[in-house]
């Protein structure tokens, strides 16, 4: 049962994976700082915000918006913090309201992972104020709990700040309004309420988290998603309920009109206080006997984009259980006949003789019979994932679906960046062919590796080293173009090094389309110029944030994001341009600077283990399928194929064209 909270009481926190949903009618800005025993914020290093809103454990939205999910894993907090304060503002400049009083009250909920509230608050009896301390999670003798606070101040945030000690707390507020200022053009407004039928949500048996390789956000059991401070996946089936009336379940209870002797409803209309709408019930029917037809789009979510996200992942995770599922009754067989058998050695009097071999027969019948029970079950449950991803591969947006797909033919250049991207399929060896697209949070929170080495690969077609190399230049020039193709013109840069120049055919799409920053940085001359050009970005950027003085950067840097992508390491690298690699490997993508790696790591063996942070750091794929791809929460070794362009097709020159034209429009 929900807690529903008022000012200054707490509730007990149970899950450690949380997420905090906020709505509030209007556009609003959501941060969370992180403060030590003493209630101390140690800098601005630890305080999420729109212009840095990832902190270990902690992620906030990057814009202003009526409503906001804030990802808490509690479990991934420094030591040294013993309170995660979420924080409520009024976005400035942007023509929106100035004071909390006229806008809808905030709302907001803590719920765990299988989509459940675990406690609510309504900030009510606000005025002037223009920010306000909403919740706090605490550290309490080992255990965490929430409290609603509901603190608020007429003086913005450069008042919450200074209230809380924190010195740079004028500019820290300049910083987050300039950082909201900028995005506010892309900010996306709740959908308006609809009717709805029923809830055709996706819900699982047991909440379940996802795997930590996609960076992806969890999507609950229930079929909400959740961003993602972890990654996590839904699960499928069907739930059905009647009408809520003409009126979004979501948007809250209706004021009543007063009439003569009646009550008046005070509460607001304009305030949300669920889940996103349910998906329109447009499947048919479902034949008596038979399962519901899966339809795409079948899961909670905004827009058609997050809906197919969340079911994509909710395939996933209904494949994982269901595998797990089996090869649990397949263990489970086998350890009963081996205790069978146990029993019937043990027995002198069984050992010979027709007892004995009955009593054998007996044990390898069941268990045949068991295995086969266990097979029938998991066939019906990848028969029904078939059917569903017949449905949801032709319907996924580009930044979704594979190069082979015929959206890409109507491909234009986006206005806004989308949720995630997919860097490829994953599968398990039972459920071959089925594939589950291996979707990825935007911006990216880590770097990518792609192993040119041969260590564990499962396609033995590719022998030579060479080859490798070639296929996985191959791979990185098409994961950069569908980067390059998903992003808005003129918000992703990409950066190439190649010291020997041996990728000069692979990079020939990026090259002749012009999408890339400059030629490709040939040698040890090339290598070093790169490098400190982006290493002085990451710098300059660093030092803005943590001084709130965004706007005194230079103004020919380029603030897209940048994408290096460097060959064939460590060829050309000398002990400084590997200190500055590892740096940006570290530092880059808190700042919008990621990396791309064509590496062996065996090659690299000579610098020991230096380099060994550097291989963590990065997102292991590969050219070719190999199943080193772990979920932590079933411990499937998931086999990864990489997203690669079909031979002979044009559809990456055609995507590219576009993309360089768009930018040759939006530079004038």
């Amino acid at each position: 049962m929900t807690a529903e909270l008022v000012r200054g009481q707490n509730h007990p926190l149970t899950q450690a994976r949380l997420e905090v949903r906020v709505s509030a009618g209007k556009p609003i800005v959501a941060a969370a700082t992180l403060s030590d025993e003493n209630g101390k914020i140690r800098g601005v290093e630890w305080v999420a915000h729109p212009g840095a809103p990832t902190l270990p454990g902690l992620e906030v939205s990057r814009q202003a918006a009526a409503d906001h999910r804030l990802a808490v894993d509690l479990d991934a907090m420094p030591e040294a913090v013993h309170r995660v304060s979420v924080l409520l503002a009024l976005p400035v400049g942007v023509g929106g309201p100035a004071r909390f009083g006229a806008v809808a009250a905030p709302f907001l909920a803590v719920t765990g992972l299988d989509g459940t509230e675990v406690a609510s608050y309504t900030i009510t009896g606000l005025e002037a104020e223009s920010a306000v301390v909403a919740l706090e999670l605490y550290r309490r003798q080992g255990a965490w709990k929430v409290r609603a606070v509901g603190q608020g101040y007429a003086g913005g945030l450069a008042e919450l700040f200074t209230d809380q000690d924190l010195a740079e707390a004028q500019q820290l507020a300049t910083g987050i309004n300039e950082a909201v200022a900028q995005g506010v053009a892309r900010s996306v407004q709740a959908p308006q309420a609809r009717t709805a039928d029923g809830d055709r949500s996706r819900q699982a048996t047991a909440p379940a988290h996802g795997p930590d390789h996609t960076g992806s956000v969890p999507r609950t059991a229930s079929g909400h998603a959740a961003p993602d401070a972890a990654s996590a996946y839904p699960a499928q089936g069907a739930q059905s309920g009647p009408s809520a009336g003409p009126a979004d379940p979501s948007a809250g209870p209706q004021p009543s009109a007063p009439t003569a002797g009646g009550s008046i409803d005070y509460s607001h209309p304009g305030r949300h206080t669920a889940a996103p709408p349910p998906p329109p019930p447009t499947a048919p029917p479902a034949q008596p006997g038979r399962p519901a037809q899966p339809v795409a789009g079948d899961a909670t979510g905004w827009s058609m984009d997050e809906r197919l996200y969340n079911q994509v992942w909710g395939m996933f995770e209904d494949l994982a259980r269901s595998t797990a599922a089996y090869r649990s009754a397949v263990d489970f067989a086998d350890s009963r006949m081996e205790k069978e058998l146990d029993q019937v050695l043990s027995d002198p009097r069984s050992r010979i003789g027709g007892q004995g071999d009955a009593a054998r027969e007996a044990a390898r019948a069941k268990h045949t019979q068991l295995v086969d029970q266990a097979r029938q079950a998991l066939d019906r449950d990848l028969a029904q994932l078939g059917a569903e991803a017949d449905v949801v591969e032709p319907a996924l947006p580009p930044a979704y679906a594979r190069w082979d797909n015929p959206v890409w033919h109507a491909y234009r250049v986006p206005m806004e960046i989308p949720m995630a991207v997919r860097l490829g399929d994953l599968y398990l060896p039972e459920s071959d062919p089925l594939r589950i697209p291996m979707l990825v949070r935007l911006p990216l929170e880590r770097g990518l590796w792609i192993d040119s080495g041969r260590v564990g690969m499962l396609d033995e077609t590719f022998a030579d080293a060479h080859d490798l190399r070639r296929l996985g230049m191959e791979t990185a020039v098409a994961l950069a173009a569908r980067l390059l193709a998903v992003y808005p013109a003129g918000e992703f840069t990409v950066h190439v090094i190649d010291p020997a120049g041996s990728a000069a055919q692979q990079l020939v799409p990026l090259v002749q389309n012009g999408v890339l920053a400059g030629p490709p940085a040939l040698g040890a001359a090339g290598v070093s110029d790169v490098l400190a050009r982006l290493t002085q970005r990451v710098d300059l950027v660093q030092m803005a944030m943590r001084g709130g003085a965004a706007d005194s950067l230079p103004h020919d840097l380029d603030t897209a994001e940048q994408l290096l992508i460097v060959n064939d390491f460590p060829h050309g690298f000398d002990d400084r341009a590997v200190n500055q690699l590892r740096y940006l490997a570290d530092e880059g993508p808190a700042v919008g600077v990621h990396l791309m790696m064509i590496a062996d790591r065996e090659e690299a063996a000579g610098y020991g283990p230096l380099l060994d942070p550097l291989w963590r750091s990065l997102l292991r794929l590969t050219p070719v399928p190999d199943d080193h791809l772990a979920d932590p929460w079933v411990g499937h070794a998931w086999t990864y194929e990489p997203a690669l362009v079909p031979p002979h097709s044009q559809v990456l020159n055609q995507v590219l064209a576009q993309v360089a034209q768009a930018r040759r429009e939006w530079k004038r």
